[in-house]
């Protein structure tokens, strides 16, 4: 099959340039977590096991591997969806996906404060965290519906703007559980038959 115009001025990764990318993002999304998007890039390289240099070279500037690391928890997040709802019973899918939107939510220290100087980037990120969720985390809800596990007619954009704010006091508060708050908001769902 020949390779279109596009094709041919877009070159493809090398698998192990996609893999190396990978293991970068990978590795500077557990830095974040730990230490916030400030933490040192030799921090990142030590972690992923390479130089400084190929982290540069895939990310020129903080904010491209911020941005870059966000995409790929976002897809993740998206992704797991559906692989859970063909794993598990539509309720207990929608709880499995709520909590690793969670720990999204949570661990995603500092990006507002990273990105603050480039409002045209992060409202891009925001709306691509938007496309790709909203439509999975409504599919989770529908399914859950109608086994009837949950009651219908829940707003996925709603219900996860609460899950974003029940997230929201678990900075620097140790006291607070978003976790058991968002179990209580999901436990909420569920419909009266289902808990017969």
């Amino acid at each position: 099959m020949p390779e279109t115009a596009r094709e041919k001025a877009v070159p493809r990764k090398r698998a192990d340039a996609r893999r190396n990318e990978q293991t970068l993002l990978d590795a500077a999304a557990a830095a974040f977590v730990a230490s916030g998007v400030d933490v040192p890039v030799r921090d990142i390289a030590a972690r992923a096991g390479v130089g400084m240099g190929t982290i540069y070279r895939h990310f020129p500037t903080r904010a491209d591997l911020v941005i870059a690391v966000y995409r790929h928890q976002v897809d993740a997040c998206a992704d797991a969806g559906p692989t859970l709802l063909a794993q598990h019973p539509p309720y207990d899918a929608l709880t499995l996906w709520v909590d690793q939107f969670v720990d999204f939510l949570v661990t995603k220290h500092g990006l507002a404060a990273a990105l603050q100087s480039d409002n045209d980037r992060f409202e891009t990120l925001h709306a691509y965290f938007v496309d790709r969720l909203l439509p999975v985390c409504a599919q989770l809800l529908d399914a859950a519906a109608e086994s009837g596990e949950i009651r219908s007619g829940t707003d996925a954009y709603g219900f996860m703007r609460a899950i974003g704010n029940l997230c929201v006091g678990a900075d620097g508060d140790s006291r607070y559980d978003a976790r058991s708050m968002v179990g209580l908001l999901v436990a909420g769902l569920r419909s009266q038959h289902s808990l017969e």
